[in-house]
């Protein structure tokens, strides 16, 4: 169940010659691939990649009409290996993944893809995920296609300069025989507009039509002599041709009038350098600028000529390429310096060499660049009154960060805290984590984990501490990590090297942490994948006899027990855990609609309220310590002769019952009560429930009159 549904907005994508499209990024692109007649598209969910994979999937049936093959791909890998139907075959295809990480594991395949080149075009649909609201290490995309030598495009974040370059993209792969990489950051993926649509196109050859005509040539295999001949044609062909196309297609733009200064800039980061013109009088709300500025549509490979007639009757230039190193202002610099041009050029240093251009990031630094290279150009007064801010004080001592952690009621919470009561009875363990949710376990209150080293490589990274010392290494893995890479790369080598660590597989029945898209092990019926594939005979099927299955994390004592047996078991061998509850935020995503719809049509629904009674509570805190749910905190009553705060559940609780459970050491507090919220009861509920209100409202009055009381004359 995917974190959003776009079965709505797909028929927006049968919009034919003409019509206007309005709409997200993510839509646009879909558009633009089916005008472009695309013959197969897949790829792998990862921000700010995933919803464009869900919008793919909801247009699965709309795909079909035209003959073009959709796959959601186990992982990148299998993602860009699919590419290799344009090697031979002119048929048009396009992935989509999350970069760099993406990247990173599709690279072998992309590597060998750009080697042998292609007959069709070939699309890498990059969704660049750099800055603070990144989820992954701060990396780029670029360097990649300038080692494999594939052309990166990154269009201004605009519906029209998005569908164009889609369509501009096909076209410049087909006439170089290199894949391209269309690289979207986050806003490009969610902007929205407008722009002129064209018809459909079905592709010129079906993957269905080519797999009935197979073809093959020897010469596009990488192998030894071929691979030599590849490079060759690398330089000697493709790159001109990519170059000569550049030029003609005018894929980079020019704007603003003839200057003895300019700007270079990504295309990605036109609306950032757009609105700090504005800010500093120097463009209006359309863009028309008074600074000359070349947008750079293709950020690899950078046209000398092309930069070199824009620097003409320039004295300075100022380059804006974010992130580091600085590979597009190196590059130019040496087109100067070849030239022997005495353009001066700035960039890193007005900006800074690392982080993210936020809007605040480019005023500062294009106002610094004009103030230098042309001051006369700015009014007097650019932002009065407040030009001079008052020093911002360090809060970082006082303030606590806020880092991102689980859902109210999420089934992995409780995994956690079984883990530190464990580690209270033996002592702390090795704990290799995984990308996914379950790496908000190496935050507060619970602290397990320490490091990651790649999706599904979790009991992998601890390889090197599997040798036989008194503590057996821990493991975390999410179900999405075991299909993705983890079955291959993780379990079987605990397999093969006969490890005798524990892996515990946190397995929520979805792909969580990308959006809640279905995996094999999913409970959901799926029409177009295989879904309900026990991650346990998966494990039974390399080698792995030690499997105990938990069905309901919430136990917390059977997870404890679980794991403390895993720990201690004479036995040798791999030893893993299955841990399977279903993701709280996909359930009640599923779940709400359907209990409001009941309510709405009268039919009697239950919902399980969790409350703490505040004259039991000792207010020690154990439910908060080991649990640290954002529903649970702490209440200060007014009575003198009790000092400490007590629990509270505020109204955000999804009644799972971690909390009660995990307190006193798992054991179920008394303190903590269950009630259930009966809408549209029956007439002989509702008169129970008034008589009980009558009989408690009499026992709480006579408490009342009998009460001792202490008042002053």
């Amino acid at each position: 169940m995917a974190e959003r549904s776009f079965k709505a907005e797909v028929e927006t994508l049968r919009l034919g010659e003409g019509e206007t499209f309005t709409g997200e990024g993510i839509l646009a692109i879909t558009k633009a691939l089916l005008e472009s007649g695309v013959g197969y598209v897949g790829g792998y969910q990862g921000a700010p990649i995933s919803h464009l994979m869900d919008v793919l999937a909801d247009a699965e049936e709309l795909l079909t009409e035209y003959g073009i093959r959709y796959e959601s791909n186990a992982n990148e890998a299998a993602a860009a290996a699919m590419l290799a139907a344009s090697v031979h075959y002119p048929i048009r295809g396009a992935v989509a993944f999350k970069g760099p990480v993406g990247v990173n594991v599709a690279s072998d395949a992309l590597a060998n893809l750009a080697s042998s080149g292609v007959t069709g075009g070939a699309m890498v649909i990059v969704g660049e995920d750099y800055g603070e609201g990144a989820s992954i290490m701060q990396e780029r995309s670029h360097p990649f296609a300038m080692k494999a030598q594939m052309w990166l495009l990154d269009p201004r974040p605009n519906l029209p300069s998005i569908v164009k370059m889609v369509s501009d993209g096909f076209d410049l792969s087909e006439a170089s025989n290199t894949p391209v990489m269309l690289m979207v950051r986050i806003r490009s993926c969610h902007v929205t507009g407008s722009f002129r649509t064209r018809d459909n196109r079905r592709p010129a050859l079906t993957v269905a039509e080519a797999v009935a005509s197979p073809r093959s040539d020897f010469s596009r295999v990488v192998l030894p002599p071929m691979s030599f001949a590849h490079e060759q044609d690398k330089v000697k062909n493709r790159w001109p041709a990519a170059e000569k196309f550049i030029l003609e297609r005018g894929l980079n733009e020019r704007f603003g009038p003839d200057a003895p200064l300019g700007i270079v800039v990504q295309g990605g980061m036109y609306n950032g350098l757009i609105r700090a013109l504005q800010r500093l009088g120097l463009a209006d709300l359309h863009g028309e600028t008074q600074v000359p500025i070349y947008v750079l549509h293709v950020t690899y490979t950078l046209i000398a000529k092309d930069f070199l007639e824009f620097c003409e009757g320039k004295a300075v230039v100022l380059v804006i390429e974010e992130g580091q190193p600085e590979f597009i202002e190196t590059q130019l610099g040496s087109y100067l310096y070849r030239a022997g041009s005495r353009v001066k050029l700035h960039g890193k240093g007005l900006f800074p060499m690392a982080g993210e251009y936020t809007g605040a990031v480019m005023l500062s630094a294009v106002e610094g660049f004009l103030r230098a290279a042309a001051p006369e150009m700015l009014p007097a007064v650019v932002r009065a009154p407040n030009i001079d801010r008052p020093a911002i004080p360090d809060l970082s001592k006082t303030v606590p960060i806020r880092p991102p952690g689980f859902c109210t009621g999420c089934p992995e919470r409780p995994i956690f805290a079984a883990m530190k009561l464990v580690e209270r009875e033996l002592g702390k363990h090795q704990i290799a984590a995984d990308i996914g949710c379950h790496l908000f376990a190496s935050l507060p209150p619970f602290e397990i984990g320490g490091a990651t080293m790649g999706y599904g490589l979790g009991p992998a990274a601890n390889g090197a501490f599997d040798g036989g010392g008194k503590k057996r290494p821990v493991a975390i893995i999410g179900d999405g990590g075991f299909w993705h890479n983890g079955l291959s790369s993780s379990f079987t080598n605990m397999a093969f090297n006969k490890s005798d660590g524990l892996a515990i597989i946190v397995d929520n029945y979805y792909s969580a942490a990308t959006g809640g898209q279905d995996v094999m092990s999913s409970r959901a019926e799926n029409a177009s994948k295989a879904t309900k594939n026990p991650i346990s005979k998966a494990l039974n099927g390399i080698g792995i006899s030690w499997v105990r299955q938990i069905d309901r994390t919430y136990d917390v004592a059977k997870m404890r027990d679980t794991i403390r047996e895993a720990l201690t078991t004479p036995e040798k061998g791999p030893k893993v855990i299955v841990a399977s509850s279903e993701c709280m935020l996909n359930k009640q995503r599923r779940e709400k609609p359907l209990t409001q719809a009941a309510i709405k049509e009268g039919r009697r629904v239950e919902a399980p309220r969790f409350g703490v009674d505040e004259d039991i509570c000792t207010g020690d805190h154990a439910c908060i310590r080991l649990s640290g749910c954002p529903s649970l905190s702490v209440k200060r009553l007014d009575d003198p002769l009790r000092d400490d705060p007590v629990a509270s559940i505020d109204q955000s609780c999804v009644g799972c019952g971690n909390c009660g459970e995990v307190a006193e050491a798992a054991v179920l507090c008394p303190s903590f009560y269950r009630a259930d919220v009966v809408h549209n009861p029956s007439p002989r509920e509702s008169r129970r429930a008034a008589f009980r209100k009558r009989i408690i409202a009499w026992l709480q009055s006579r408490r009342d009159r009998n009460r001792l009381s202490f008042e002053l004359s």
